[in-house]
């Protein structure tokens, strides 16, 4: 099977989640784009959906799912998205698409998280994926070196702007043993809207297309 077959296979098997009246957070990115493909023969049944990203919303809109804004809903039922990276404890590196903080957000909301993924993102330790740092534009030079002191090398994603109008540092040179702790440690640097870690809020569950079906990973308890 191709990567992309896969991607389809796991994004049609996250709507089996979907129940009648739910709000719906929608992630970003290609596997998310098929999830939203399989939205579309349940939008008569959901109240509507959360968008992470300006691509999410046109790809929605298309297909005349109802758009919900996010300061209109007490909260989401379920939130489905992609993973860059994600471990053992389903803890995980977003951001590639640059939608991180908008999706952090719903991943906040949500009741229920599900990550929707192929076996190429599954990981032991995160930080092979360079790590997403989304900031404020007169901050960057400082972010990036304060992330340096944290062990990283930042890059500069050239040309590339998020929907909130800042820019990514991609923190490359990454082991990352401690998820929550440098979450906590970014986040914790002025200019930083928000870091691609997904630890203090991880997924519920991940569903991982692999080329004998889908199979359903809920975190590996302590």
């Amino acid at each position: 099977m191709t990567q992309d077959e896969l991607k389809k296979m796991v994004g049609w098997a996250a709507v089996e989640y979907i129940k009648p009246d739910m709000v719906v957070g929608v992630g970003t990115g290609s596997t998310v784009a098929h999830f939203i493909d399989s939205l579309a023969t349940q939008k008569h049944l959901i109240k509507g959906a959360v968008s992470s990203s300006v691509a999410s919303t046109d790809k929605l809109t298309a297909l005349a799912i109802p758009i919900l804004d996010s300061n209109e809903v007490d909260g989401v039922d379920i939130y489905i998205d992609g993973a860059d990276e994600f471990n053992p404890d389903l803890m995980m590196i977003k951001g590639g698409g640059a939608a991180l903080t908008r999706e952090k957000v719903i991943a906040a909301m949500a009741k229920q998280f599900i990550a929707i993924a192929d076996k190429s993102k599954q990981v032991d330790i995160l930080g092979a994926f360079p790590l997403p740092v989304e900031v404020i534009p007169m901050a960057r030079a400082y972010v990036a070196r304060e992330l340096v002191k944290l062990g990283g090398l930042p890059e500069y994603r050239q040309n590339v702007v998020t929907d909130n109008g800042n820019v990514i540092l991609d923190v490359h040179n990454l082991k990352i043993l401690d998820p929550i702790e440098l979450e906590n440690k970014i986040n914790a640097i002025a200019g930083v809207v928000t870091v691609g870690l997904f630890a203090i809020r991880a997924a519920d569950i991940v569903l991982l297309a692999t080329p004998t079906g889908v199979e359903k990973l809920t975190a590996k308890k302590p």
